[in-house]
């Protein structure tokens, strides 16, 4: 079984033809990891952008002398 699948672009036919033009590039390998990069770009903003979220919900001030002293005092 393949872990791979097919996704199909249009694309002008002018673009096309420009792409027949250039032999010396292997189009699918450079869609296929152009696509994977913009995957794994947009995936990384989506994450941190949840994470701001998440950390805008945290508490936003921290006494570090509680901190300290719940710490000493838990010993």
């Amino acid at each position: 079984m393949s872990t791979k699948s097919v996704y199909s672009i249009r694309i002008p036919e002018k673009y096309r033809n420009m792409m027949k033009e250039m032999e010396d590039i292997n189009w699918q390998e450079e869609i296929r990891q152009s696509t994977i990069n913009l995957i794994k770009e947009k995936s990384k903003e989506k994450l941190l952008k949840e994470g701001h979220e998440l950390r805008k919900h945290m508490k936003k001030e921290i006494d570090s002398t509680s901190l300290i002293r719940e710490d000493g005092n838990a010993r």
